[in-house]
């Protein structure tokens, strides 16, 4: 392994385990505590799968029991296992965006510099320290493209279906990566012939094997567990009315209907700009896959029915194999930073009246959580359109 990398990766595990030792402080002497409530019913599913019980004894789990299974040494051993866990899937996460990198092209000191805007990135650090899941996924989201790029498409099915399992929003990726494995229609062939010709064996491979990750992970937790384990883990986030102030342009429409016998369906009418969004990406990048899967998840977060600060790391670990391809100046790419946190922070300050001081500010945060959407929106229509795609990248270097 590269020996500057390692120093960055032991750097980052000593800022984390700092901050973890402080969280344990903080918890147990301040009113404000630092663990995400959501690591509490992590161990709390976990607790009550070691007695024998069922996870979802433990209101708001609605996750799968394979994330309160691994979680379990934090039941038996130390509460802080189960974010060293969380913490060595965001170091696991930098190596493979190394690798990443590195396969498309990048230097290796390029490549070390885009690692360390996610190895020091205050938002990822808090995240995983806090004990929230969300570098798990990365980890299996970037291992995947790892594998995919690499032309090894078994492990990267095995590596997708159990993505899948463990959220729900890597589905969103299945399009793009099965059009990267379709092959070329050809011409002066009918309709029918053109479509067998596209099915190739390595997308018939990779459904068959993904698939029976995913499905079969899914029949084990149902026999275990029965409908409650679909309902909470998976047909709950459908028909989800979140009416808890978040980012979502939606919220303050899902608050204001939810006492009507409708909601429910106006519910399920929110996929809709996201289903249309997400298509549409596919066909127009679905030949650079690491890009796509960019597009498609900084879309799937803007327009979800509940956007708060964690799902932002479901992009961010996609961009640094995006920032080497930007034509974008320095000075506009700092721009654009500045004004995502501005964004940000035009939300941040009437929810802070809201949840501490009680005030109705809920109008203010509708209006600022569109103007999130339109920041967010703007900066997108800015990557792709200063994004250079690998083809004109290698007819340049040639």
């Amino acid at each position: 392994m590269d020996a500057q990398l390692c120093l960055m990766l032991s750097a980052a595990f000593l800022v984390r385990l700092a901050l973890m030792c402080f969280g344990v402080y903080q918890d147990q002497n301040l009113q404000l505590k630092y663990t995400d409530v959501d690591y509490h019913v992590f161990t709390d599913a976990s607790r009550f799968i070691l007695q024998g019980r069922s996870p979802y004894d433990r209101s708001t789990f609605r996750y799968t029991p394979l994330l309160a299974l691994v979680l379990a040494p934090g039941v038996l051993l130390s509460s802080l296992c189960g974010k060293l866990l969380f913490v060595g899937c965001d170091l696991l996460s930098a190596l493979l965006m190394f690798r990443l990198l590195v396969l498309r092209g990048s230097s290796r000191r390029s490549a070390r510099l885009l690692c360390g805007l996610w190895l020091f990135n205050p938002l990822t650090v808090a995240v995983s320290t806090r004990g929230n899941a969300e570098s798990l996924l990365a980890a299996l989201v970037l291992s995947s493209l790892l594998c995919l790029e690499s032309r090894r498409q078994t492990s990267a099915a095995l590596l997708f279906g159990l993505a899948v399992h463990m959220k729900i929003y890597p589905v969103t990726y299945a399009l793009p990566i099965a059009l990267s494995l379709t092959r070329a229609p050809s011409r002066g062939r009918g309709l029918i012939r053109n479509l067998l010709r596209c099915i190739s064996g390595d997308l018939l491979r990779f459904a068959a094997v993904s698939g029976v990750v995913f499905f079969a992970l899914n029949i084990t937790f149902y026999c275990m567990y029965g409908w409650v384990f679909l309902q909470e883990s998976y047909l709950y986030h459908l028909t989800r009315r979140d009416i808890r102030h978040n980012f979502s342009p939606y919220f303050y429409m899902l608050y204001v209907t939810a006492e009507r016998p409708w909601s429910g369906a106006l519910a399920l009418v929110c996929f809709l700009p996201q289903m249309l969004l997400l298509s549409l990406a596919s066909l127009a990048f679905r030949s650079d896959l690491p890009f796509c899967c960019f597009i498609h998840t900084s879309i799937f977060v803007s327009f979800n029915k509940v956007c708060t600060s964690q799902y932002f790391l479901w992009y961010l670990c996609l961009l640094p194999l995006v920032l080497p391809r930007l034509t974008l100046s320095g000075r506009r790419g700092l721009g654009l930073l500045l004004l995502w946190f501005v964004g940000q922070a035009l939300w941040l300050s009437p929810a802070y009246y809201l949840e501490f001081e009680g005030r109705n500010t809920f109008t203010l945060i509708w209006i600022a959580g569109l103007l999130f959407l339109l920041i967010n929106s703007f900066i997108l229509g800015q990557i792709i359109s200063h994004y250079r795609p690998p083809e004109a990248h290698v007819k340049k270097t040639d």
